[in-house]
C-alpha cells in the first residue's frame, strides 16, 4: 500500500468524489424542480405531481401501516426481512432511518435495485441501533442510513447522537461485511416557515447545529470505511433552511424533495457500482 493511500483512504476520497459530482448531476433537476419541469427519464407514474399549482403538495400515500404503534412496526419490518431473507433477492438495498425514510414513495425508488423499506416514523438513533438486528440474515449490496433529527428535537446531545451513529455504522459493517453503507446527512429544517405541529421545538434547533453535527458525521462515516453523502446542500435555500419547495411542513419531504433524494440515490448507487469499492 502506498503512502498516499494511507493519507488518504480509498473511502474519504471516493466520498469527496460522490458528493462533488451528485451536486453537478442534480443541480440540473433543481433548477428544473423550481421552474415546475420533471426531467424526461422519469416515468408518468412520477411526473403526476410535479406542477408547482399543486397546492399543497400532498403527502405520499401510506395506507393503514402509519397507524401502528412502535412495537407493531418493528415487528412488521422484521417480518419483511425475513422475506428478503427467504426471497435472496440481487441487488438488494435497504433504506434505514425514520418517518423521511418510512414516506419515500415506493416507485420513486431507483428501479435497479430491490429496496428493503426500514424506516419507522419517530425513530431515533438509540430506536435504530437496537432493532438492526432484524438484518442480520438479510444479503444487501448498499445500505443507505439517514437518522438523527429526532434525536436533536428530543433533546439528545451531540456526543450521544454521534456515539449512536458510530455503533449503527460499526454494527452494520460487522455484520453486512459485502455491503457498502451510505450514511446519509441529517437535513435541515425550514425555521419560522415551518408548519409541522412541532414547530416551536424546531425553531430552538438552529440548523448550524445540523451542519455541525453533520460535519462530524462525515468523519466518523469515512473512519469507519463508510461512504458520506451530503445532501443538505440539495435541500436547503438560500439561508440553510429546508427549501418549502421541496416539504410538506418544514420538515418532512413532498414528492418534489423524494424526486431530489431518488436521484440522489441513483447518481450515489451508480458511481458506487462504476468505481468497483
Amino acid at each position: 500500500m502506498s503512502t498516499t493511500s494511507k493519507s488518504f483512504p480509498i473511502w474519504a476520497v471516493f466520498s469527496l468524489a460522490v458528493n462533488g459530482l451528485l451536486v453537478l448531476a442534480i443541480a440540473g433537476v433543481v433548477l428544473r424542480q423550481y421552474q415546475g419541469a420533471i426531467p424526461s427519464a422519469v416515468s408518468q407514474s412520477l411526473a403526476t405531481d410535479a406542477t408547482p399549482e399543486a397546492t399543497p403538495t400532498p403527502v405520499p400515500e401510506l395506507g393503514p401501516r402509519h397507524q401502528f404503534n412502535y412495537q407493531q412496526w418493528v415487528a412488521l419490518l422484521e417480518q419483511e426481512a425475513e422475506v428478503m431473507v427467504e426471497q435472496k433477492p440481487e441487488d438488494l438495498a435497504i433504506l434505514l432511518g425514520d418517518s423521511i425514510s418510512l414516506w419515500f414513495p415506493n416507485e420513486m425508488l431507483p428501479s435497479q435495485r430491490t429496496w428493503l423499506n426500514q424506516g419507522i416514523s419517530g425513530e431515533t438513533t438509540a430506536g435504530l441501533l437496537n432493532r438492526l438486528d432484524v438484518l442480520d440474515q438479510t444479503q444487501p449490496d448498499i445500505i443507505f442510513l439517514m437518522i438523527g433529527i429526532n434525536d436533536i428535537i428530543r433533546g439528545v446531545t451531540d456526543e450521544t447522537i454521534l456515539a449512536n451513529q458510530r455503533l449503527i455504522i460499526r454494527y452494520l459493517r460487522r455484520n453486512h461485511p459485502q455491503a457498502k453503507i451510505i450514511v446519509q446527512s441529517i437535513l435541515p429544517h425550514s425555521g419560522e416557515n415551518a408548519t409541522w405541529e412541532g414547530r416551536d421545538r424546531l425553531l430552538e434547533i438552529p440548523n448550524s447545529r445540523i451542519l455541525e453535527i453533520n460535519q462530524r458525521l462525515q468523519a466518523i462515516a469515512e473512519s469507519e470505511d463508510a461512504i458520506y453523502l451530503d445532501l443538505y446542500p440539495l435541500f436547503a435555500d438560500t439561508e440553510g433552511n429546508l427549501n418549502m419547495e421541496l416539504s410538506t411542513d418544514g420538515l418532512h419531504l413532498n414528492p418534489q424533495g423524494y424526486l431530489i433524494w431518488h436521484y440522489a440515490l441513483q447518481v450515489t448507487d451508480q458511481l458506487v457500482l462504476d468505481s468497483g469499492l
